[in-house]
């Protein structure tokens, strides 16, 4: 199938502009929006070169998006510069995991839903999410506990065949990111520094507002969630078909934690 020069132009203008900006809305760019929009053959070519650049090219609602594939490390983010971003500077694979477990908490915490749209809140204050986190630590950590009595045991032992508890067998080590979060400080007076817990979360909300993902009024310490996340998590990260593949991202296999430690 041959396709007319214009395409090719207009296909490339919409992936250079994805490139730049990682979205793509009717409001801002029209004309690249309809030229994607109204023309199967240029979606293909667009999607093509996303392909090849191991991203997704999505369009939800009235806007595109480029969304890099797990081991895009080039336009997305690795997990070491993960781990640099929102841990301190000494940061281990626990401190890494609890990072993680603060975004998805946030997450479950706002997309809770079974109706038309699965938000259930438009804001939640930061004290709140620090207390859910505490909360849901001590919960998953207990629930371990209960359903590791015997031979998996937290208290008695770890498995012979594995070296590995049984909660981090499958995949949540909820022992080790309570050990992370108690190893951090607590400032009253909101310090911003990623050893105390207050600095650990504001470190984490900043970088999800830089991402476009929140809103985070620090004066009034209100977190609201933007149009993208509401529409990635409505079209995408709660569609059946992907939730296999965002749980491998979310629940790591806890071993990958303890070799990192142990060399």
């Amino acid at each position: 199938m041959a396709y007319e020069a214009e395409e090719i132009k207009v296909s490339q203008e919409i992936f250079y502009y994805l490139l730049e900006h990682h979205e793509l809305g009717d409001e801002t760019q029209e004309r690249l929006f309809r030229g994607y929009a109204e023309n199967e053959r240029i979606q293909n070519l667009v999607k093509s070169q996303g392909e090849a650049a191991q991203c997704d090219i999505e369009r939800y609602g009235d806007v595109i998006y480029l969304i890099p594939r797990e081991d895009n490390t080039f336009l997305g983010f690795s997990k070491a510069q993960l781990k640099q971003l929102l841990c301190k500077s000494n940061g281990t694979d626990k401190d890494y995991y609890l990072s993680q477990f603060v975004i998805l908490t946030l997450l479950v915490e706002f997309y809770d839903g079974q109706g038309a749209t699965s938000k259930t809140r438009d804001y939640m204050r930061v004290g709140e999410l620090q207390n859910c986190i505490s909360n849901r630590l001590k919960e998953g950590a207990e629930r371990a506990l209960e359903e590791g009595e015997g031979e998996y045991s937290l208290t008695a032992g770890r498995s012979a065949e594995t070296g590995l508890s049984r909660e981090e067998r499958q995949g949540i080590a909820f022992s080790n990111m309570i050990e992370a979060y108690e190893a951090l400080r607590s400032d009253e007076k909101g310090s911003r520094a990623k050893t105390t817990k207050e600095g650990f979360l504001y470190n984490i909300l900043n970088f999800l507002q830089k991402q476009g993902l929140i809103e985070y009024v620090e004066e009034d310490e209100m977190i609201k969630t933007t149009k993208k996340l509401d529409q990635f998590m409505d079209w995408n990260l709660l569609n059946q078909n992907h939730f296999q593949r965002v749980r491998r991202v979310l629940e790591e296999n806890a071993s990958e934690a303890l070799k990192a430690e142990a060399e």
